[in-house]
């Protein structure tokens, strides 16, 4: 990592239906060798089964999920004398996103359902009614920094 200047953000673009950079992360996100239209159409189908299960809009859904994922608060090492201390500290709202989009696209690949615009769409369901693996992943998390809440003297 060099220590000069950090790496510039690059732009993404909204995705073409819904016209939402988030979701457009999330399909880049979901995207294996650049199968650009395969997770477009992962994500299009989930959103799709999402509407005639709720009969709501599937966009409010998928944020609604995104924000019950999205940690707080995370505990980081800090090495202070020869102990290793796990340090509470808040997350950062573009490392909330990328960590929530992550924790729900590994819960949805570890799903049992047949295809993945099935576990997608049931793990977003799950997220947006705060149940699911990805809501389990945060909670673990929060636990985690509220455990080592001794040590947020250390923060750096």
């Amino acid at each position: 990592m060099s220590r000069r200047h950090s790496a510039e953000k690059r732009e993404i673009n909204p995705d073409p239906k819904f016209g939402d950079v988030v979701v457009s992360k999330f399909m880049n996100n979901i995207m294996r060798d650049g199968m650009k239209s395969v997770a477009e159409s992962i994500v299009y189908g989930a959103f799709e089964i999402i509407e005639k299960k709720t009969r709501q809009d599937p966009l409010a859904i998928f944020h609604g999920a995104l924000e019950n994922v999205a940690p707080q608060i995370e505990v980081r090492s800090r090495r202070v004398g020869g102990a290793t201390y796990q340090v509470p500290v808040e997350v950062r709202t573009e490392r909330r996103q990328a960590l929530a989009i992550r924790w729900l696209l590994t819960s949805s690949r570890g799903r049992n359902e047949k295809t993945m615009t099935e576990r997608l769409s049931a793990e977003l369901l799950d997220a947006s009614n705060n149940r699911g693996n990805a809501v389990k992943k945060r909670e673990d998390t929060h636990r985690m920094a509220e455990a080592n809440r001794a040590f947020s003297h250390y923060r750096w």
